[in-house]
């Protein structure tokens, strides 16, 4: 079935799109016994096929003209879309997936860019008018922020974001910008469709004699057609030779003729990746070194207009800045900022230097052009120092509440990227947030959630709204948006007053979300990781995370190193739920892993002075390094800690073997067996006397009762060589063989904590130290806490000062 409008008119090209109310009362009329997927048919079959227009052209009466209206298209697929939806969500399902564009999570979306591939150019100008004419068809069949699907309700209106045109709304604040960025909005006077006809034919007619001025101009007027008329013109065999004389002369136009052939183009909305420009870009390259930097800013936001990539033009482009920096004026810096961030490439060098004339023209900067600064630094991953960062912070600070969310959202980005804690900036963010929060996007929403928890910033006024007003709109988020909230609430060790509904809402999208995470599977770990923070344990999604095809795929398919995540969420399953019995992590990926994080954690651990500090006077305490151990009791937590064992009497036992060599251990055990061995002692023991008799011996002579390693070391009653084998079979058995047989009343765990397993400002701990704290406690060990407030202070303090503040952590706090 398909939709056509005709009317009788004098002119050769013209048309008028029929009432919206015609089209909406057709499709909405449902025949008796019709069901929702005939709806969808009947949505399909609206569709205006390219083959069957140019048939229609062909057969239609003399004196009448087929037209095709974007427009009607538009509604009409929208119209027959709100008929499916309404049918499909009273049985609880989900909106056709092969309908991606008016899919309810997918409202955000650049509709300026279109990944459909290109043939060559070749001399044929009807397949280039053809070419034409698909592209165009699938753009207008795009659904766009001011068509009614778009406009249904205010709650999507909160979710519409414009990837494309937010941005650069710092372009509209300052006439300058004009000069060197492109406005569509820009009026110009409009060429009627008889004129268009009359240029079309001179192309045709003239096509050998036609000069580079001439060619451009043509662009330029056919350009400002009525854009309703575009999709035709483009499918027009004398538009395509106009192209095709275009790239043959191309080495002719001068670069303002490039650049208004290059504006038509975008008015036109050729596609981007048509490979016509793959010509234009080369030619532009090549251009470079003889353009102005107004010209070239021009040129480059014309591309990023258009949608095309052109790295080898920025590569250039960046090149002529890196020696004419200095000559960039306010407003070239912040557009050439906001050209950095949308490529994502930059070299550094070049990035320190726009630093400098940031500070310089600090004094300039507005509140959206501080947003523009933030976001292009942010995209393209380039640092700015701690001093300009303090800087935006203030400038922010003197006018927040004219701060608009999307540069609040921006300069969040920016701080969260450089980890600088802006004190001042933070309070007043968590005094306007929780009143932004509703009128923000979900993406928005998650933005500032992860800037809280990157930067330890815990305000139980921001975190409430955002979980209040998450679960009522939960469907808008992304995979991403939804690991990154759960990372964020689990990291900040923070529940909020709807505890339950905000965790439910939030597990039941991860499993709506499940296609997702076949292209992105850090997601699913982060959700699961951030969910374990908060004693959270969905089996079902933990046994696929951890089974072999999910962990190929998280080994093979992603650019992130997810071998860490897989072990962190292993291990703590191993402890936390004694009753799963899914999938597990192979012994060997375990082994090899710990491994891996012990390497790291040790030599964290052991460049940071004050834990030297702490481990040479806690051996000192307790009589040497068999008395404690450096290692990482739980690997899968990523630190290490330092473990001591206490006896019954609270006295520290000998455990650790890996820390003395055989003939210190030897010393060891004579030191404490405490006896010298007189002729006497050797007749008593040839003559093989009780054990009770020499044990009386040996505490006359020492005062103390023997020890368990006394015990083991030499039983009484053997001969000498029974004695020799006994004591070379301990010997190799090392020192835990006392340990062991003595098994300790008490096990410590001490951590020398710093600043940043705390939230900002407070002695609350993060998500991954608590949680660590929670398993120490559930595999039987006692935590025994060096803070950093307590103890770095003491640094500078006496020797004894230090060791009886040691002495009171560990004997005190177990008791």
């Amino acid at each position: 079935m398909a939709l056509v409008v005709c009317r009788r008119f004098p002119g050769s090209l013209c048309g008028t799109p029929p009432h919206p109310a015609l089209i909406k009362h057709q499709i909405n009329k449902k025949l008796s016994g019709q069901t929702c997927e005939d709806c969808v048919l009947t949505a399909k079959t609206i569709r205006t096929d390219i083959r069957m227009a140019a048939s229609l052209k062909l057969l239609k009466p003399l004196g009448y003209r087929a037209f095709y209206s974007p427009f009607v298209y538009r509604l009409t697929q929208s119209v027959a879309y709100w008929n499916v939806g309404s049918c499909t969500q009273h049985r609880g399902q989900d909106p056709p997936q092969h309908n991606r564009l008016h899919h309810p999570a997918k409202k955000v979306e650049n509709i300026y860019s279109v990944s459909s591939s290109r043939r060559i150019l070749t001399t044929s100008s009807a397949l280039l008018g053809l070419e034409f004419s698909r592209d165009s068809a699938s753009e207008a069949s795009t659904l766009t922020p001011d068509s009614p699907k778009a406009m249904r309700d205010d709650e999507e209106d909160v979710e519409v974001f414009d990837t494309f045109g937010n941005p650069r709304v710092f372009l509209q604040l300052r006439s300058e910008y004009q000069l060197h960025s492109y406005n569509k909005s820009e009026t110009s006077q409009p060429l009627s469709v008889s004129e268009g006809e009359l240029i079309l034919h001179k192309v045709t007619v003239y096509q050998d004699n036609l000069q580079p001025e001439t060619i451009a101009d043509y662009f330029c007027k056919l350009s400002v057609l009525p854009a309703e008329q575009h999709p035709v013109l483009l499918s027009r065999a004398s538009f395509a030779l106009l192209c095709q004389l275009s790239v043959k002369n191309i080495q002719l136009f001068d670069a303002p003729q490039l650049i208004s052939i290059l504006k038509a183009f975008i008015n036109l909305g050729i596609p981007p990746s048509h490979s016509m420009l793959d010509v234009y870009e080369t030619r532009f390259c090549r251009n470079v070194w003889a353009m102005s930097l107004d010209q070239l800013l021009l040129v480059a936001d014309l591309w990023r207009y258009l949608g095309r990539k052109v790295p080898q033009f920025l590569k250039i482009f960046y090149s002529y800045l890196n020696l004419h920096w200095k000559d960039l004026s306010f407003t070239q810096l912040i557009h050439v900022i906001y050209i950095i961030g949308e490529s994502r490439q930059v070299p550094q060098d070049l990035m320190q230097k726009l630093e400098s004339l940031i500070l310089k023209y600090i004094d300039l900067i507005n509140l959206e052009e501080i947003g523009t600064v933030c976001l292009g630094f942010f995209k393209s991953s380039s640092n700015l120092s701690e001093y300009v960062m303090w800087k935006i912070g203030d400038l922010a600070c003197a006018d927040m509440q004219h701060l608009s969310s999307y540069a609040l959202v921006n300069i969040l980005k920016m701080f969260r990227f450089t980890h600088v804690n802006h004190v001042n900036f933070m309070k007043q963010f968590g005094q306007i947030a929780p009143q932004r929060i509703p009128s923000l996007g979900v993406q928005g929403v998650m933005h500032l959630t992860l800037a809280c928890s990157s930067l330890r910033f815990l305000d139980e006024g921001v975190m409430n709204a955002v979980a209040a007003s998450l679960p009522p709109r939960v469907a808008y988020c992304r995979s991403k948006d939804v690991a990154k909230i759960l990372w964020s609430f689990g990291t900040l060790n923070y529940k909020p007053p709807n505890t339950e509904e905000f965790y439910s809402s939030l597990i039941n999208e991860i499993h709506r979300k499940m296609p997702e995470f076949d292209h992105f599977p850090e997601h699913l770990l982060t959700s699961l990781l951030g969910l374990a923070f908060s004693e959270y344990f969905p089996v079902e999604l933990i046994n696929l995370a951890l089974s072999p095809g999910f962990i190929r795929l998280a080994q093979e398919r992603t650019k992130f190193e997810l071998t860490k995540e897989l072990y962190t969420l292993d291990g703590t399953v191993g402890i936390e739920c004694p009753d799963y019995r899914g999938n597990r992590l192979s012994s060997h990926l375990q082994q090899e892993t710990a491994k891996t994080m012990w390497k790291l954690a040790s030599k964290d651990m052991c460049s940071k002075p004050e834990f030297l500090e702490a481990l040479f006077l806690l051996e000192t305490m307790l009589g040497g390094p068999q008395y404690i151990k450096h290692h990482m009791i739980l690997p899968h937590t990523r630190s290490s800690d330092l473990e001591v064992q206490l006896d019954v009497n609270m006295k520290p036992l000998p455990f650790n073997r890996e820390a003395l060599s055989m003939k210190d251990m030897a010393k060891l055990r004579l030191k404490h067996v405490g006896v010298t061995l007189t002729d006497d002692l050797m007749s008593q023991l040839l003559k093989g006397k009780s054990r009770r008799h020499f044990q009386g011996e040996i505490e006359s002579e020492t005062g103390q009762q023997p020890t368990e390693l006394e015990k083991a070391a030499i039983p009484l009653g053997d001969s000498l060589c029974n004695v020799a084998d006994r004591l070379e079979a301990t010997g190799m058995a090392g020192l835990c063989a006392p340990a062991c047989m003595q098994a300790p009343c008490v096990k410590l765990a001490i951590q020398l904590t710093n600043k940043n397993q705390y939230c900002y400002g407070s002695r609350d701990l993060l998500g991954l130290h608590q949680m660590k704290r929670r398993q120490l406690n559930k595999v039987g060990y006692h935590v025994v806490e060096l803070p950093y407030w307590e103890w770095l202070p003491l640094l500078k303090r006496a020797h004894v000062e230090k060791l009886a503040f040691l002495h009171e952590k560990l004997f005190t706090s177990p008791l």
